[in-house]
């Protein structure tokens, strides 16, 4: 049995910020939102592709700007009560399979991914179960159902390691979810023996190859970072593949005077933190057959704000709740990426 037909995804449309808001009233929520962040013992954590004032404000709060794995264990570790996850829904769930005695909210639980969406728990435990001999590896873009029917959870920054660990190990079959891109790459580069589910993410997803070509010809001196769920045409043309925070080291520890980036456009508020001196170009959504349906915007991460913040804050609105027997399961996976990690001395980093 192969793997299922791709799930169509409802893409929404992304949410407009307010472009007519003052300085003034930008800073009088900035400050309000901290003033909550205390009054409700609470710590926010904030994704590298939300709103660049969210990621200020986590920063100015004592909170963290990183990718879903980070952001759930600086929850995890944090003294706070209260984890705010300002990201996407099953960050959300990830820092609450990790801390489950901690209040989790989200500025809105509507914001989901469309790799998650794709992958349905019960159709995906259908599959797993078609195909008993293999070990089930799945991203951490997925809900806590999906996680916990599986034998591992990675990121994009240990995926191949993992996987080649586990083919080599007297060759174990894998079964890979969701996105398909991140799953050809790493089949590719391990040459591991992979059954791979038909998701992918709608931002990467849209990344094209004859428009990155013609803006790499203008650009020649500039080095060309793309994130592994991008297609493999787009992969081909990188001088570095990497994470999310594998890229932002790659701007800020490479000698070269401007980058092309092919990943969400969130991400370059700590790129430019990091190398304020050096040029970064969107990777083209635009080019031959394309349609720019998401222009490198997630248009799920752009339904957080601190309006939204302010608001999660103030009400104690979108709580995320796990079944505990899900939760229990979910976080066996977790835990032995994490021991994994620690045995090679590694730093675990790096999902969308």
């Amino acid at each position: 049995m192969n793997a299922p037909l791709r799930v169509p995804i409802e893409v929404p449309n992304a949410a407009v910020r307010d472009c007519t808001q003052s300085i003034a009233e930008r800073n009088a929520l900035m400050a309000r939102a901290s003033v909550l962040l205390a009054e409700q013992d609470a710590v926010l954590v904030a994704h590298y592709y939300t709103d660049a004032d969210l990621q200020i404000l986590a920063d100015q709060t004592g909170g963290n700007v990183a990718d879903s794995l980070e952001m759930a264990r600086f929850g995890r570790d944090h003294r706070a009560s209260t984890i705010v996850v300002s990201g996407v829904r099953f960050m959300g769930e990830t820092a609450k399979i990790l801390s489950p005695n901690k209040r989790v909210l989200m500025p809105n639980l509507d914001a989901t991914c469309s790799l998650d969406l794709s992958c349905k728990p019960d159709a995906f435990a259908s599959f797993c179960d078609d195909h008993p001999d293999r070990t089930v590896v799945v991203y951490a873009n997925t809900s806590a159902a999906v996680k916990a029917r599986a034998d591992w959870v990675v990121t994009s920054g240990i995926a191949l390691e993992i996987v080649q660990h586990l083919a080599s190990r007297g060759g174990e079959k894998i079964i890979w979810a969701p996105d398909r891109f991140l799953g050809a790459y790493i089949q590719r580069m391990t040459g591991a023996d992979m059954l791979i589910w038909h998701g992918s993410c709608v931002v990467h997803e849209r990344f094209k190859a004859e428009g990155l070509k013609q803006l790499k010809k203008q650009w020649p001196e500039a080095v060309t970072l793309v994130h592994p769920e991008s297609p493999p045409e787009v992969i081909d043309q990188a001088d570095v593949v990497g994470s999310t925070a594998a890229l932002i080291n790659a701007v800020k520890s490479l000698d070269a005077p401007a980058f092309i980036v092919a990943t969400e456009r969130g991400i370059f508020h700590k790129m430019r933190e990091a190398a304020p001196a050096k040029l970064l170009m969107e990777a083209p959504t635009a080019g031959e057959g394309a349609t720019c349906e998401s222009c490198a915007r997630c248009p799920w991460m752009a339904m957080n704000g601190v309006r939204e913040l302010i608001s999660v804050l103030e009400t104690g609105e979108n709580e995320i709740h796990i079944d505990e027997t899900v939760r229990r399961r979910a976080v066996i996976p977790l835990n032995r990426m994490l021991e994994f990690a620690k045995r090679r001395a590694m730093r675990v980093r790096g999902n969308a």
